[in-house]
Protein backbone atom coordinates (compact mmCIF):
# COMPACT_ATOMS: atom_id res chain seq x y z
CA UNK A 1 0.00 0.00 0.00
CA UNK A 2 1.28 3.47 -0.86
CA UNK A 3 2.58 5.30 2.19
CA UNK A 4 2.88 2.21 4.40
CA UNK A 5 6.42 2.01 5.80
CA UNK A 6 8.07 -1.39 5.87
CA UNK A 7 7.30 -3.26 9.11
CA UNK A 8 10.62 -4.56 10.40
CA UNK A 9 9.20 -7.68 12.02
CA UNK A 10 7.00 -8.76 9.10
CA UNK A 11 7.29 -12.50 8.46
CA UNK A 12 4.38 -13.34 6.16
CA UNK A 13 5.42 -16.90 5.36
CA UNK A 14 6.39 -19.90 7.47
CA UNK A 15 10.04 -19.18 6.73
CA UNK A 16 12.73 -21.56 7.88
CA UNK A 17 14.03 -19.68 10.91
CA UNK A 18 17.31 -21.55 11.33
CA UNK A 19 19.63 -23.59 9.20
CA UNK A 20 20.56 -27.02 10.43
CA UNK A 21 24.28 -26.58 11.06
CA UNK A 22 26.16 -23.65 12.52
CA UNK A 23 28.51 -22.30 9.79
CA UNK A 24 32.11 -21.42 10.57
CA UNK A 25 33.37 -20.26 7.17
CA UNK A 26 31.16 -17.96 5.06
CA UNK A 27 31.73 -17.14 1.41
CA UNK A 28 30.01 -13.96 0.17
CA UNK A 29 29.54 -13.58 -3.59
CA UNK A 30 29.05 -10.05 -4.96
CA UNK A 31 28.66 -8.60 -8.42
CA UNK A 32 30.66 -5.49 -7.56
CA UNK A 33 33.43 -5.26 -4.97
CA UNK A 34 32.44 -1.73 -3.90
CA UNK A 35 29.06 -3.08 -2.79
CA UNK A 36 30.76 -5.20 -0.15
CA UNK A 37 31.64 -1.96 1.63
CA UNK A 38 28.76 0.26 0.52
CA UNK A 39 25.95 -2.28 1.07
CA UNK A 40 27.24 -5.19 3.15
CA UNK A 41 29.87 -3.81 5.52
CA UNK A 42 27.64 -3.96 8.64
CA UNK A 43 26.65 -7.56 7.81
CA UNK A 44 30.25 -8.60 7.13
CA UNK A 45 31.27 -7.06 10.46
CA UNK A 46 28.41 -8.90 12.16
CA UNK A 47 29.68 -12.20 10.72
CA UNK A 48 33.19 -11.45 11.99
CA UNK A 49 31.94 -10.40 15.45
CA UNK A 50 30.26 -13.82 15.73
CA UNK A 51 33.62 -15.47 15.13
CA UNK A 52 33.05 -16.57 11.55
CA UNK A 53 35.78 -16.66 8.92
CA UNK A 54 34.60 -14.51 5.99
CA UNK A 55 35.77 -14.73 2.38
CA UNK A 56 34.39 -12.54 -0.40
CA UNK A 57 34.52 -13.09 -4.17
CA UNK A 58 33.89 -10.20 -6.58
CA UNK A 59 35.42 -8.72 -9.74
CA UNK A 60 38.79 -6.98 -9.29
CA UNK A 61 38.71 -3.71 -7.40
CA UNK A 62 41.03 -0.91 -6.32
CA UNK A 63 43.39 -1.17 -3.34
CA UNK A 64 41.23 1.11 -1.17
CA UNK A 65 38.30 -1.33 -1.16
CA UNK A 66 40.65 -4.26 -0.56
CA UNK A 67 42.20 -2.44 2.39
CA UNK A 68 38.79 -1.63 3.90
CA UNK A 69 37.76 -5.29 3.62
CA UNK A 70 41.04 -6.40 5.14
CA UNK A 71 40.53 -3.96 8.04
CA UNK A 72 37.30 -5.73 9.02
CA UNK A 73 38.86 -9.15 8.63
CA UNK A 74 37.42 -10.17 5.25
CA UNK A 75 39.60 -12.15 2.83
CA UNK A 76 38.86 -10.65 -0.59
CA UNK A 77 39.57 -12.68 -3.71
CA UNK A 78 39.03 -11.37 -7.25
CA UNK A 79 37.04 -13.39 -9.79
CA UNK A 80 36.25 -12.65 -13.43
CA UNK A 81 32.68 -11.48 -13.98
CA UNK A 82 31.07 -9.39 -16.71
CA UNK A 83 28.45 -7.81 -14.43
CA UNK A 84 26.21 -6.24 -17.07
CA UNK A 85 27.04 -8.36 -20.11
CA UNK A 86 24.97 -11.08 -21.79
CA UNK A 87 27.86 -13.11 -23.14
CA UNK A 88 27.01 -16.66 -22.11
CA UNK A 89 30.55 -17.89 -22.77
CA UNK A 90 31.87 -15.38 -20.21
CA UNK A 91 29.13 -16.37 -17.77
CA UNK A 92 29.95 -20.06 -18.16
CA UNK A 93 33.57 -19.20 -17.43
CA UNK A 94 32.49 -17.35 -14.29
CA UNK A 95 30.46 -20.36 -13.11
CA UNK A 96 33.34 -22.75 -13.72
CA UNK A 97 35.75 -20.46 -11.90
CA UNK A 98 33.37 -20.29 -8.94
CA UNK A 99 33.20 -24.08 -8.78
CA UNK A 100 36.99 -24.34 -8.77
CA UNK A 101 37.45 -21.62 -6.17
CA UNK A 102 34.65 -22.87 -3.91
CA UNK A 103 36.30 -26.29 -3.82
CA UNK A 104 39.52 -24.58 -2.74
CA UNK A 105 38.10 -22.47 0.11
CA UNK A 106 35.56 -25.11 1.32
CA UNK A 107 32.93 -22.77 2.84
CA UNK A 108 30.15 -24.00 5.12
CA UNK A 109 27.81 -21.29 3.82
CA UNK A 110 27.63 -19.43 0.51
CA UNK A 111 25.74 -16.11 0.66
CA UNK A 112 25.09 -14.49 -2.74
CA UNK A 113 23.45 -11.26 -3.90
CA UNK A 114 23.04 -9.60 -7.33
CA UNK A 115 21.65 -11.58 -10.24
CA UNK A 116 24.71 -13.37 -11.62
CA UNK A 117 26.25 -14.27 -8.26
CA UNK A 118 22.86 -15.59 -7.11
CA UNK A 119 22.32 -17.73 -10.20
CA UNK A 120 25.82 -19.01 -10.87
CA UNK A 121 26.94 -18.93 -7.24
CA UNK A 122 23.98 -21.02 -6.07
CA UNK A 123 24.47 -23.59 -8.83
CA UNK A 124 28.23 -23.78 -8.26
CA UNK A 125 27.83 -24.07 -4.49
CA UNK A 126 25.42 -27.00 -4.75
CA UNK A 127 27.61 -28.70 -7.34
CA UNK A 128 30.47 -28.46 -4.85
CA UNK A 129 28.38 -29.90 -2.03
CA UNK A 130 28.30 -26.75 0.12
CA UNK A 131 26.16 -27.44 3.16
CA UNK A 132 24.19 -24.18 3.21
CA UNK A 133 23.30 -21.96 0.25
CA UNK A 134 21.61 -18.60 0.81
CA UNK A 135 20.71 -15.72 -1.52
CA UNK A 136 19.49 -12.15 -1.16
CA UNK A 137 17.29 -10.67 -3.89
CA UNK A 138 18.14 -6.97 -3.95
CA UNK A 139 15.78 -6.02 -6.77
CA UNK A 140 14.19 -7.32 -9.95
CA UNK A 141 16.38 -5.23 -12.26
CA UNK A 142 16.72 -5.19 -16.04
CA UNK A 143 16.00 -8.90 -16.41
CA UNK A 144 12.36 -8.25 -15.46
CA UNK A 145 11.84 -5.17 -17.66
CA UNK A 146 9.95 -6.68 -20.60
CA UNK A 147 9.12 -3.48 -22.47
CA UNK A 148 11.54 -4.24 -25.34
CA UNK A 149 12.36 -7.32 -27.38
CA UNK A 150 15.78 -7.50 -25.77
CA UNK A 151 14.26 -7.29 -22.30
CA UNK A 152 11.81 -10.06 -23.15
CA UNK A 153 14.61 -12.23 -24.52
CA UNK A 154 16.76 -11.71 -21.40
CA UNK A 155 13.79 -12.48 -19.16
CA UNK A 156 13.01 -15.68 -21.06
CA UNK A 157 16.54 -16.89 -20.37
CA UNK A 158 16.97 -15.58 -16.83
CA UNK A 159 13.64 -16.80 -15.40
CA UNK A 160 14.33 -20.57 -15.65
CA UNK A 161 17.92 -20.04 -14.51
CA UNK A 162 16.74 -18.13 -11.45
CA UNK A 163 14.20 -20.86 -10.75
CA UNK A 164 16.82 -23.61 -10.92
CA UNK A 165 19.27 -21.62 -8.77
CA UNK A 166 16.77 -20.75 -6.01
CA UNK A 167 15.61 -24.37 -5.88
CA UNK A 168 19.08 -25.14 -4.51
CA UNK A 169 18.87 -22.45 -1.80
CA UNK A 170 18.04 -23.07 1.85
CA UNK A 171 16.93 -19.48 2.53
CA UNK A 172 16.12 -16.62 0.14
CA UNK A 173 15.98 -13.09 1.56
CA UNK A 174 13.77 -10.54 -0.19
CA UNK A 175 14.06 -6.80 0.41
CA UNK A 176 10.49 -5.86 -0.46
CA UNK A 177 7.04 -7.42 -0.76
CA UNK A 178 6.75 -6.74 -4.50
CA UNK A 179 9.82 -8.75 -5.48
CA UNK A 180 8.70 -11.61 -3.27
CA UNK A 181 5.26 -11.57 -4.91
CA UNK A 182 6.83 -11.38 -8.39
CA UNK A 183 9.09 -14.37 -7.81
CA UNK A 184 6.17 -16.41 -6.52
CA UNK A 185 3.79 -15.39 -9.34
CA UNK A 186 6.37 -16.24 -11.99
CA UNK A 187 7.07 -19.60 -10.42
CA UNK A 188 10.70 -18.73 -9.73
CA UNK A 189 10.43 -19.37 -5.99
CA UNK A 190 8.73 -22.76 -5.82
CA UNK A 191 8.96 -23.30 -2.07
CA UNK A 192 7.63 -20.22 -0.20
CA UNK A 193 8.92 -21.63 3.09
CA UNK A 194 12.39 -20.56 2.00
CA UNK A 195 11.45 -16.87 1.80
CA UNK A 196 12.34 -14.33 4.47
CA UNK A 197 11.27 -10.71 4.05
CA UNK A 198 13.65 -8.04 5.40
CA UNK A 199 13.61 -4.22 5.08
CA UNK A 200 16.58 -3.88 2.76
CA UNK A 201 20.13 -3.85 4.05
CA UNK A 202 19.36 -1.27 6.70
CA UNK A 203 21.40 1.81 7.44
CA UNK A 204 24.16 2.61 9.93
CA UNK A 205 22.40 5.20 12.09
CA UNK A 206 25.64 6.33 13.74
CA UNK A 207 27.59 6.76 10.51
CA UNK A 208 24.70 8.62 8.87
CA UNK A 209 23.95 10.91 11.78
CA UNK A 210 21.31 13.65 11.44
CA UNK A 211 22.46 17.06 10.17
CA UNK A 212 20.36 20.24 10.00
CA UNK A 213 19.00 20.47 6.43
CA UNK A 214 20.57 22.88 3.94
CA UNK A 215 17.83 25.25 2.79
CA UNK A 216 19.47 28.38 1.35
CA UNK A 217 18.97 27.82 -1.46
CA UNK A 218 16.64 24.81 -1.50
CA UNK A 219 18.76 22.02 -2.95
CA UNK A 220 17.62 18.69 -4.39
CA UNK A 221 19.88 15.67 -4.80
CA UNK A 222 19.68 12.32 -6.60
CA UNK A 223 22.44 9.76 -5.98
CA UNK A 224 22.74 6.56 -7.98
CA UNK A 225 24.27 4.76 -10.89
CA UNK A 226 23.57 6.80 -14.01
CA UNK A 227 20.74 4.69 -15.40
CA UNK A 228 17.51 5.85 -16.98
CA UNK A 229 15.80 3.24 -14.78
CA UNK A 230 16.70 5.40 -11.77
CA UNK A 231 14.29 8.01 -13.10
CA UNK A 232 17.11 10.41 -13.91
CA UNK A 233 15.45 11.53 -17.13
CA UNK A 234 12.28 12.50 -15.23
CA UNK A 235 14.39 14.23 -12.58
CA UNK A 236 16.09 16.35 -15.23
CA UNK A 237 12.74 17.20 -16.88
CA UNK A 238 11.33 18.29 -13.52
CA UNK A 239 14.45 20.30 -12.76
CA UNK A 240 14.25 22.03 -16.13
CA UNK A 241 10.64 23.08 -15.52
CA UNK A 242 11.33 24.30 -11.98
CA UNK A 243 14.57 26.09 -12.83
CA UNK A 244 12.63 28.43 -15.11
CA UNK A 245 10.39 29.49 -12.19
CA UNK A 246 12.88 29.19 -9.32
CA UNK A 247 16.29 30.06 -10.77
CA UNK A 248 17.94 30.03 -7.33
CA UNK A 249 17.05 26.37 -6.70
CA UNK A 250 19.76 23.75 -7.11
CA UNK A 251 19.34 20.31 -8.68
CA UNK A 252 22.26 17.96 -8.12
CA UNK A 253 23.04 14.53 -9.57
CA UNK A 254 25.76 12.26 -8.24
CA UNK A 255 26.97 8.80 -9.18
CA UNK A 256 29.03 6.64 -11.52
CA UNK A 257 28.44 5.91 -15.18
CA UNK A 258 27.34 2.33 -15.80
CA UNK A 259 27.59 -0.13 -18.74
CA UNK A 260 24.04 -1.41 -18.08
CA UNK A 261 21.73 -1.37 -21.16
CA UNK A 262 19.81 1.53 -19.59
CA UNK A 263 22.98 3.50 -18.84
CA UNK A 264 23.09 7.23 -19.58
CA UNK A 265 25.95 8.31 -21.88
CA UNK A 266 28.48 10.74 -20.49
CA UNK A 267 27.74 13.11 -23.38
CA UNK A 268 24.09 13.42 -22.30
CA UNK A 269 25.06 14.31 -18.74
CA UNK A 270 27.46 16.90 -20.11
CA UNK A 271 24.63 18.44 -22.15
CA UNK A 272 22.46 18.72 -19.03
CA UNK A 273 25.32 20.29 -17.12
CA UNK A 274 26.14 22.82 -19.84
CA UNK A 275 22.45 23.68 -20.07
CA UNK A 276 22.60 24.67 -16.42
CA UNK A 277 19.79 22.33 -15.39
CA UNK A 278 21.80 20.12 -13.08
CA UNK A 279 25.07 20.10 -11.19
CA UNK A 280 26.86 16.81 -11.71
CA UNK A 281 28.91 15.46 -8.80
CA UNK A 282 31.28 12.56 -9.51
CA UNK A 283 31.08 9.28 -7.65
CA UNK A 284 32.40 9.40 -4.10
CA UNK A 285 33.01 6.83 -1.38
CA UNK A 286 31.41 9.09 1.22
CA UNK A 287 28.05 10.65 0.30
CA UNK A 288 27.54 12.32 3.68
CA UNK A 289 28.93 15.71 2.62
CA UNK A 290 26.59 15.73 -0.39
CA UNK A 291 23.59 14.81 1.77
CA UNK A 292 24.57 17.45 4.33
CA UNK A 293 24.33 20.10 1.61
CA UNK A 294 20.89 18.86 0.56
CA UNK A 295 17.38 19.99 1.44
CA UNK A 296 15.37 17.16 -0.13
CA UNK A 297 16.46 13.78 -1.45
CA UNK A 298 14.87 12.58 -4.71
CA UNK A 299 14.85 9.07 -6.19
CA UNK A 300 12.22 8.64 -8.95
CA UNK A 301 13.34 5.06 -9.70
CA UNK A 302 11.35 2.53 -11.73
CA UNK A 303 12.26 -0.39 -9.42
CA UNK A 304 14.50 -1.10 -6.44
CA UNK A 305 15.10 -3.73 -3.81
CA UNK A 306 15.22 -1.27 -0.95
CA UNK A 307 17.02 1.94 -2.02
CA UNK A 308 20.08 2.38 0.15
CA UNK A 309 20.59 6.05 -0.70
CA UNK A 310 17.04 6.81 0.44
CA UNK A 311 17.71 5.14 3.79
CA UNK A 312 20.94 7.10 4.18
CA UNK A 313 19.15 10.37 3.40
CA UNK A 314 16.40 9.48 5.88
CA UNK A 315 18.98 8.71 8.55
CA UNK A 316 20.54 12.14 8.02
CA UNK A 317 17.13 13.79 8.40
CA UNK A 318 16.08 14.56 4.85
CA UNK A 319 12.57 14.55 3.34
CA UNK A 320 12.17 12.01 0.54
CA UNK A 321 10.48 12.21 -2.86
CA UNK A 322 10.29 8.82 -4.54
CA UNK A 323 8.03 6.72 -6.73
CA UNK A 324 5.23 4.24 -6.19
CA UNK A 325 7.64 1.50 -7.23
CA UNK A 326 8.79 -1.70 -5.52
CA UNK A 327 11.06 -0.89 -2.59
CA UNK A 328 10.73 2.86 -2.98
CA UNK A 329 7.15 3.09 -1.72
CA UNK A 330 8.13 1.35 1.53
CA UNK A 331 10.24 4.31 2.69
CA UNK A 332 7.67 7.13 2.69
CA UNK A 333 4.48 7.90 4.58
CA UNK A 334 2.69 10.11 2.08
CA UNK A 335 2.73 13.76 3.14
CA UNK A 336 4.56 12.99 6.40
CA UNK A 337 8.24 12.41 5.63
CA UNK A 338 7.93 13.11 1.92
CA UNK A 339 5.92 12.37 -1.18
CA UNK A 340 5.31 9.37 -3.43
CA UNK A 341 4.71 10.06 -7.13
CA UNK A 342 3.82 7.77 -10.05
CA UNK A 343 6.65 6.10 -11.95
CA UNK A 344 7.81 7.92 -15.11
CA UNK A 345 5.72 11.03 -14.32
CA UNK A 346 7.95 14.10 -14.48
CA UNK A 347 5.01 16.49 -13.96
CA UNK A 348 3.96 14.82 -10.71
CA UNK A 349 7.59 14.80 -9.65
CA UNK A 350 7.90 18.51 -10.44
CA UNK A 351 4.78 19.31 -8.40
CA UNK A 352 6.10 17.37 -5.41
CA UNK A 353 9.46 19.13 -5.58
CA UNK A 354 7.76 22.51 -5.95
CA UNK A 355 6.02 22.06 -2.59
CA UNK A 356 9.38 22.51 -0.88
CA UNK A 357 10.24 25.55 -3.00
CA UNK A 358 6.92 27.20 -2.13
CA UNK A 359 7.18 26.31 1.56
CA UNK A 360 10.75 25.50 2.72
CA UNK A 361 9.48 25.22 6.30
CA UNK A 362 8.29 21.70 5.37
CA UNK A 363 11.86 20.51 5.09
CA UNK A 364 12.81 20.39 8.76
CA UNK A 365 9.69 18.67 10.08
CA UNK A 366 9.59 16.02 7.36
CA UNK A 367 13.30 15.42 7.82
CA UNK A 368 12.84 14.79 11.53
CA UNK A 369 10.19 12.15 10.77
CA UNK A 370 12.48 10.53 8.18
CA UNK A 371 15.13 10.09 10.86
CA UNK A 372 12.55 8.67 13.25
CA UNK A 373 11.41 6.12 10.64
CA UNK A 374 15.01 5.15 9.91
CA UNK A 375 15.55 4.46 13.61
CA UNK A 376 12.34 2.47 13.93
CA UNK A 377 12.32 0.49 10.70
CA UNK A 378 15.72 0.45 9.02
CA UNK A 379 18.44 0.18 11.68
CA UNK A 380 21.11 -2.08 10.14
CA UNK A 381 21.75 -3.72 13.49
CA UNK A 382 18.14 -4.91 13.66
CA UNK A 383 18.14 -6.09 10.04
CA UNK A 384 21.38 -8.01 10.51
CA UNK A 385 20.03 -9.58 13.68
CA UNK A 386 17.16 -11.05 11.63
CA UNK A 387 19.60 -12.37 9.01
CA UNK A 388 21.90 -13.94 11.58
CA UNK A 389 18.97 -15.55 13.34
CA UNK A 390 17.70 -17.07 10.10
CA UNK A 391 21.17 -18.46 9.41
CA UNK A 392 21.34 -20.05 12.87
CA UNK A 393 24.12 -17.70 13.96
CA UNK A 394 23.74 -16.36 17.49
Amino acid sequence: MVGEPFPLTLDPLPARSRLSTLPRRVLVLAGLADSLINFRKPLLKAFREKGLEVIAFAPPTDPVIMEELNDIGVDFQAVRLSRAGTNWVDDAGYCLELRSRIRQVKPDLVFSYAIKPVIYGSLAARACGVNQVVSMITGAGYAFQKSSWKGKAVHAIVRPMYRMALASNDVVFFQNRDNLALFREEGILQDPRKAVLIPGSGVDLFHFAPVVPWTRPVTFLLIGRLLYDKGIGEYVEAARALKAMYPEARFRLQGPFDPNPTGIPRSVVEEWRHEGVIEYLPETRDVRPSLAETSVYVLPSYHEGMPRTVLEAMSMGRPIITTDAPGCRDTVIQGKNGYIVPVKDSKALSHAMERFLIDPSLIHGMGVLSRSLAEERFDARKVNSIILSCLGIS
